[in-house]
């Protein structure tokens, strides 16, 4: 019987170190390596969180070429697996703003897919002293991503996308089955929401779930709330880690979701359709 393939969420506290950070995320993807997963999802921010949101402006890169891409197929080509990079900064045509970019690659280093993070996070948060202003200086996308990979029709929503269930269910038109969520919820809302949530995408989509987040304390002052998890399409939490640094596996097993969308078509049983 051929072994079921396995993914990896990684965890991360990132910091304003970029040699720092991105030896760890080195280090965190080798674990999930030699762990057997073939495809890795890096949290949101995974290489740089800077004091300020525009710190970033720092470290942008133009589309196709920079430190920060060079590392992402590198390092999947060197580990032979696919590998989600959580989001990078990448240069716009205005020069205070950047676009956050999740670029997917394969297990040959080649590059196969760029979504850009679409709804920005402008919030004050309920019952605490935090405001956050992303779109400040991210420029927002405007195209949903789903990608054919070795694991299913790989999609990708970047942390407050999560909140969008449309977003998903326009995926769904375009056949998705698995979903990367690279993110970095606040202390306060990942405790309110981010279980929730991420459940609630893999439920009402039967879909896998691969959520890695930023998780601890950051030079900045900021918490986030970490618990990346994988869940599967029935909604069960596969593997969680709730703080600190570090990586998660769990296999994915294709035969049950095609089961569990056969015998449960709630799928097919939708009136509305997203335009």
């Amino acid at each position: 019987m051929r072994a079921k393939p396995r993914v990896a969420a990684i965890q991360m506290a990132t910091g304003p170190n970029l040699n720092a950070n991105l030896l760890e995320a080195e280090r965190l993807i080798r674990s999930a390596a030699e762990a057997g997963a073939g495809l890795v999802v890096l949290p949101e921010n995974f290489a740089f969180m800077g004091q300020r949101d525009d710190d970033s402006l720092s470290i942008l890169e133009d589309d196709g070429d920079g430190p920060l891409q060079r590392f992402l197929a590198e390092i999947s080509a060197r580990f032979g697996l696919w590998l989600v990079g959580g989001t990078i900064a990448l240069r716009t045509q205005t020069p205070a703003r950047l676009r956050a970019a999740s670029l997917v690659y394969n297990d040959q280093g080649v590059r196969v897919a760029r979504y850009d993070k679409m709804h920005l996070f402008d919030v004050n948060l309920p019952g605490a002293d935090e405001h956050y202003e992303e779109s400040a200086t991210i420029e927002p996308g405007s195209s949903p991503v789903v990608v054919d990979s070795p694991f299913g029709r790989l999609g990708i929503v970047v942390c407050y996308d999560l909140r969008f269930p449309e977003l998903v269910r326009h995926m769904l038109d375009s056949g998705v089955e698995i979903l990367a969520v690279p993110a970095a919820f606040t202390a306060v809302t990942g405790k309110a929401h981010w279980e929730t949530l991420v459940r609630a995408r893999a439920i009402e989509n039967l879909a896998y779930v691969v959520a890695s987040a930023q998780g601890g304390y950051h030079l900045s002052g900021r918490e986030t709330h970490g618990h990346s998890m994988i869940v599967d399409p029935w909604g069960s939490i596969l593997a969680q880690l709730p703080r600190g640094t570090g990586c998660i596996c769990a296999a994915i097993d294709r035969g049950f979701q095609g089961s569990v969308r056969r015998t449960f078509p709630a799928l097919e049983h939708r009136r509305l359709k997203c335009k």
